[in-house]
């Protein structure tokens, strides 16, 4: 146990270690009158993008729409896919300033978002597609600033990761570890790069990609399937030659994801079951997480002076990862093994509700 505890403590380290390296490496869009230069000149070869179009798709967002094409409609064209909603969406949109495009049913094999992220790319000939989600709220000049931000790294798909909001303990304890995953984990340079699956991370809710990347990748076509769309979605990019992964949006745009338990609960278990793999692999990650920031802090529980050590180690991969992105570093990274604790129990519960066949999301069955 002395030998757990001990690896567990040294893997916490790492990690924090590898968060410091990434909070220096993570792109940022650039500041003051650089931001909105989407029309900068391009070292790499090809044509340079002249025209940008910012879509949304939306089902049942009667909630957050408003707000959303408010913040955006005066950063350019609004497009709204109304993917059947069965609130006033469209309406609400439409009395915002958006052009509403209504939806059809996805075909068979396609899910509900790549079939309306496909149909807003076929209703619009721009050269980079700005994909926003209903519950992100853009800061003005942020959509030049992400463009901006493609553009002058010359990556072909950037994910900005929009500043994550928390406010209930159950968000507070479980949201930070979205951004917490990819930085304490990922090279991401060589993520941006590299056509392995395993380093890739992205965020669907503000999505910035070539139009000639995305055909070259095979459109929303190739990834009608996957409930991790965004994810996958990089991927194809990739491995179709491109470059591109998750940057910094913490200045760029906000969203609070879920609210309450609920909503967060529920959330997570359309998608968890795809996040963590096959049963065997998700319990053997969920095993090496609790060794690394759960075995720890109880050993310091008992005395143990390097079980405090790793304790403190994942405290700080937290702070580290909350400086980075904005997010509230105390109290709430002190709690950090019961985040990791609840998030085993969510994957779990999502892997027994994908073995039922009972995920459904916004009316929608999760698989295709």
């Amino acid at each position: 146990m002395i030998r757990l505890v001990a690896a567990g403590s040294w893997l916490a380290a790492a990690g924090a270690l590898h968060a410091a390296v990434n909070a220096r490496l993570l792109r940022r869009a650039p500041d003051g009158p650089a931001a909105p230069r989407h029309t900068a000149a391009i070292a790499a070869p090809g044509p340079r993008p002249s025209s940008v179009a910012i879509l949304v798709p939306a089902r049942d967002e009667a909630a957050h729409i408003g707000a959303c094409v408010a913040a955006l409609r005066e950063q350019g064209e609004v497009s709204v896919l109304d993917d059947e909603s069965a609130d006033r969406t469209g309406e609400l949109a439409r009395a915002a300033g958006a052009t509403v495009l209504r939806g059809t049913p996805p075909p068979a094999g396609w899910l509900g978002k790549p079939w309306a992220c496909a149909q807003l790319a076929a209703a619009t000939g721009a050269d980079v597609l700005v994909f926003v989600d209903a519950d992100v709220r853009v800061e003005p000049g942020g959509v030049a600033a992400a463009v901006a931000l493609l553009l002058d790294a010359q990556l072909d798909i950037a994910c900005p990761f929009p500043r994550q909001l928390a406010s209930t303990p159950a968000e507070r304890l479980v949201q930070p570890l979205l951004q917490w995953s990819w930085l304490t984990t990922l090279p991401l340079r060589v993520a941006e790069r590299s056509p392995r699956p395993s380093l890739t991370a992205a965020c669907g809710q503000f999505v910035v990609v070539r139009r000639d990347a995305l055909e070259r990748a095979g459109g929303f076509a190739t990834v009608r399937d996957a409930v991790l769309d965004d994810i996958a979605l990089v991927r194809a990019v990739k491995a179709a030659g491109g470059r591109g992964g998750v940057v910094d949006g913490t200045a760029l745009a906000s969203c609070r994801m879920y609210a309450g338990w609920p909503e967060l609960r529920d959330g997570y278990a359309k998608s968890l079951w795809a996040a963590a793999g096959p049963p065997p692999r998700a319990a053997a990650v969920g095993a090496l997480l609790g060794v690394a920031y759960v075995l720890p802090p109880l050993a310091a529980l008992r005395g143990s002076r390097t079980g405090r050590l790793g304790y403190l180690a994942g405290v700080a991969s937290r702070l580290i990862t909350a400086r980075r992105t904005g997010g509230r570093g105390l109290p709430d990274s002190l709690a950090h093994p019961v985040s990791v604790l609840v998030l085993g129990y969510l994957t779990a519960r999502s892997h027994l509700a994908h073995r039922a066949g009972t995920l459904r999301w916004k009316g929608r069955r999760v698989t295709a």
